[in-house]
């Protein structure tokens, strides 16, 4: 990797916390597309494990540990299950083309962010376990593959129209478990090893503060431009998946 290489997985760290801190989720997401402009494919989903892991854990702590234990509890079904796949398929990375996983993805999210945009609400009037089975599979397979899991869950919350605190310490909880699960998979399947670890570790501090001046922002917005601005960056998420499906 060149010093010019690094510099700027520095700066998209740096975006990706910014973004995390505003909506509460896309870390991953803005860090492997941009990490993989300059590097290869398994160094960027290497890169984004640690910053993802101690972030989350920041945003799922923040009103302390009580709150956090009890969104655990309530999304149960979409943990447990999204552990399974997300073990399961990070597996297969070096055996499966993403490509499909994430066209399949990014179909949905793509469609549900922009009807909404456009004022046709879609909504669930109560959690539902079936639902949320589903749900958590799909963000567990595509996870396990490419480091990405936020969107479906982003677009299950926002169908419960959860409210801007308890879906920022929600996602906290969950995208935090699931980058628990992301280190022990990819240590596995040997994505995460020293030499990687290392390029990982040195993501997270700037990550950190841009986070930091995501959550100065996100605190000053209310409930109805925190569900657009959550909108617009989840209909970005899912085009941004159709592309990689597409031209990889």
């Amino acid at each position: 990797m060149s010093p010019q290489d690094f510099y700027l997985a520095l700066i998209v760290a740096f975006v990706a916390g910014w973004v995390k801190g505003m909506v509460g989720f896309a870390m991953p997401m803005v860090l492997v597309s941009g990490l993989s402009m300059m590097l290869p494919p398994n160094l960027a989903l290497a890169g984004l494990i640690l910053p993802t892991l101690v972030t989350n854990g920041v945003q799922a702590l923040r009103e302390g540990v009580p709150a956090a234990v009890a969104s655990v509890r309530k999304f149960r079904i979409f943990l447990g299950v999204g552990l399974v796949c997300l073990l399961a398929s990070a597996q297969l990375i070096n055996v499966l083309s993403p490509k499909a996983f994430l066209l399949t993805l990014g179909v949905p999210v793509s469609f549900f962010a922009l009807v909404q945009l456009l004022g046709l609400r879609l909504t669930l009037q109560a959690p539902s376990a079936r639902v949320e089975a589903v749900v958590g599979a799909i963000a567990g397979a595509v996870g396990g593959i490419s480091g990405v899991w936020g969107p479906p869950t982003v677009a299950y919350l926002t169908a419960l129209n959860t409210p801007k605190k308890d879906q920022m310490r929600v996602q906290g909880a969950i995208y935090g478990l699931g980058a628990v699960a992301l280190v022990v998979a990819h240590v596995g399947s040997g994505v995460l090893r020293p030499q990687t670890a290392m390029f990982s570790a040195l993501l997270v501090l700037p990550a950190l503060l841009g986070m930091r001046g995501g959550l100065y922002l996100q605190d000053r917005i209310d409930q109805a431009q925190f569900r657009k601005l959550t909108l617009l960056v989840l209909l970005i998420a899912g085009l941004n998946l159709l592309r990689r499906g597409v031209m990889g």
